[in-house]
């Protein structure tokens, strides 16, 4: 964490706020921070909503083993990428964000404004056009904890769950696998941030400003998408989610995700890896799994990684895929 004079143990939570607010934009509510609660418009007469959270030492290190430091603005950005990733999976629109900042009172105030302003770029930069800050809470406690609520609009379709894939639909994906598990890799490895050559920092941009593929989500809907999530905690482990949910098998086919593969090997040879690992059970690029009927000519910017059929459970060429991703609770 960078070093900086005032901490947030200096300022009350009024002088904090004024930090903050202004590095948030004009926010796109009928009432935005002032109040017990914001307003936002639901002209769609529904409103999607999902919350995440990131805890200091289980979601980020402030110092990684690598020597990396973690950034105010990664933090800011990483929140509300996973949160506008959420609202993407379901076909709709974001439209708000709601956060809530546990802070240690030795935090820099530098820091904070950072993170403010990794939430404000990100939702720009990520085409959320119709999205923005529009309220939260502060709070002091032993680590940082940034929690985000979002909403979003269907804009007059219907949400797209994870179970409506059936046999015959073809999977696809649409964003990047594998290149935050790369920089997870990177992060926590042997080599020195500052020695590590452009592919390797490419990897760890990608696990702390991950670029989920917005507007997709929509597009896939509008496609016809029969299924759809956020591939948050890698392929497999949501592939069985959609397969589960929908009660079918999904296959998923090497000769489709070989070229993703190929693409991270050189790196992964690098931090002594298997770069099939990073695209099977990494989950942080935060890109979407979606399920489309047969025949469908499928949006641009989605691949083609598998097949629906009956049965159950997720096989990688016939077998059981030997990575099953990233669960919080598992040993």
């Amino acid at each position: 964490m960078p070093t900086n004079a005032q901490i947030v143990a200096d300022l009350d939570e009024k002088s904090l706020l004024a930090r903050i607010f202004p590095r948030l934009g004009t926010p796109k509510a009928l009432l935005g921070p002032g109040d017990d609660a914001a307003v936002i418009a639901a002209p769609d007469s529904r409103t999607v909503i999902s919350i995440d959270t990131l805890v200091q030492d289980a979601d980020f290190r402030l110092q990684w083993p690598s020597g990396y430091r973690t950034s105010g603005f990664d933090v800011g950005w990483k929140c509300a990428a996973q949160n506008l990733s959420d609202i993407n999976a379901m076909g709709a629109v974001p439209t708000s964000l709601v956060v809530s900042l546990t802070l240690p009172g030795s935090t820099p105030v530098a820091w904070v404004e950072d993170l403010a302003d990794g939430l404000a770029d990100a939702i720009t930069a990520l085409g959320a056009e119709e999205c923005s800050v529009v309220g939260g809470d502060l709070g002091r406690g032993r680590e940082i904890v940034v929690t985000a609520a979002v909403t979003g609009d269907l804009k007059g379709r219907s949400p797209v769950l994870r179970s409506g894939a059936r046999p015959g639909d073809v999977v696809a994906v649409a964003g990047e696998l594998g290149l935050a598990a790369g920089g997870l890799a990177a992060l926590e490895g042997n080599i020195a941030y500052t020695d590590m050559d452009e592919g390797l920092q490419s990897l760890v941009a990608a696990q702390c400003r991950p670029r989920p593929p917005l507007r997709m989500g929509p597009l896939a809907a509008a496609a016809g998408a029969t299924a759809m999530l956020d591939i948050s905690d890698g392929l497999v482990r949501d592939a069985g989610r959609m397969a589960r949910a929908s009660a079918v098998g999904i296959e998923l086919d090497p000769v489709a995700l070989a070229p993703r593969v190929a693409r991270l090997q050189r790196e992964a040879a690098l931090l002594g890896a298997d770069p099939l690992d990073w695209v099977l059970g990494g989950g942080e690029d935060h890109g979407l799994l979606a399920a489309f009927p047969a025949g469908t000519a499928l949006p641009k910017g989605f691949e083609q990684v598998g097949t629906v059929h009956d049965g159950g459970g997720v096989t990688f060429g016939g077998q059981a895929p030997r990575t099953a991703g990233w669960d919080h609770f598992a040993g």
